[in-house]
């Protein structure tokens, strides 16, 4: 009787639950795959009308970035943040490091338009064929004049366009760096304050429990702080020339592909 009446419930569990959602499930799913790929056709043939469209968009990425920045700026100031942020640190390594990473950002924008328009004039002379190559401006036009030229140093044109495309991001990388080292330091300062106060403890007073123990977070305040500012920076400002590095090797490749047969 157990048995029959399990195999009942399964068979009604099957029968009358799992088909009626799999009818409905079936053509929901067909429905979604269709629409996909109607819209992969089509920014396909958006792509194949439009070559340029294919681009990343590099500037309009860092703008967007920026907005965010601006955005979270804003909010933290709102929460007072940042007055924390710059009265718990009498060092002033905290505003240093804002300062590096706002400066870097503006150059990573100004980077990132020249770049695009690199591109962009890339683009066009090697839509027009040889003849666009030959009356184009830019990098790459640059670079396949030199090709055209046959130097003595075959390598000398394509050394000359990694400079101008990623030699700049060298000294960015470098000054991403150093906010990371200014962290350390604010945290090595901010250890060393720590240990003095400690050092000049002579006897406890539980009166002065309060004053002590203001004293000592002080110090602990400016390491930790300092250091998560710098870390902070660091992840966002190589955020940016990793981005950067990226577009910039995409051009390098374009170019070389566009300038294989120069001078042959």
């Amino acid at each position: 009787m157990e048995d029959s009446h399990l195999t009942t419930l399964s068979y009604y569990g099957q029968s009358s639950f799992d088909e009626p959602m799999n009818d409905m499930q079936g053509p929901t799913n067909l429905r979604f795959f269709s629409q996909v790929l109607l819209l992969k056709s089509f920014f396909s043939r958006l792509k194949t009308k439009h070559p340029q469209w294919d681009v990343e968009p590099l500037w309009f990425e860092w703008l967007i970035l920026v907005g965010l920045f601006v955005f979270s700026t804003w909010l933290l100031g709102i929460k007072g943040v940042w007055q924390l942020l710059l009265t718990s640190d009498p060092t002033g390594i905290t505003a240093l490091i804002i300062v590096i990473f706002s400066v870097a950002t503006l150059w990573c924008g100004m980077r990132s338009k020249e770049l695009a328009h690199q591109r962009e004039l890339l683009d066009r002379a090697a839509a027009q064929g040889a003849r666009g190559r030959s009356q184009a401006d830019g990098w790459a036009a640059e670079y396949w004049t030199a090709l055209a030229s046959q130097p003595v140093d075959s390598g000398a044109p394509l050394d000359l366009l990694m400079e101008k495309t990623h030699g700049p991001h060298a000294t960015a990388w470098w000054v991403n760096g150093v906010q990371l080292k200014l962290g350390l330091l604010g945290k090595v300062i901010g250890f060393s304050v720590l240990a003095m106060q400690i050092g000049q403890i002579q006897n406890f007073d539980p009166s002065q429990a309060q004053d002590l123990l203001r004293n000592l977070t002080s110090g602990l305040g400016v390491a930790l702080l300092t250091t998560m500012v710098g870390l902070v920076g660091n992840i966002l400002l190589g955020l940016q020339l990793t981005r950067m590095d990226r577009f910039a090797d995409q051009l390098l490749a374009k170019a070389q592909q566009h300038g294989l047969h120069i001078g042959r």
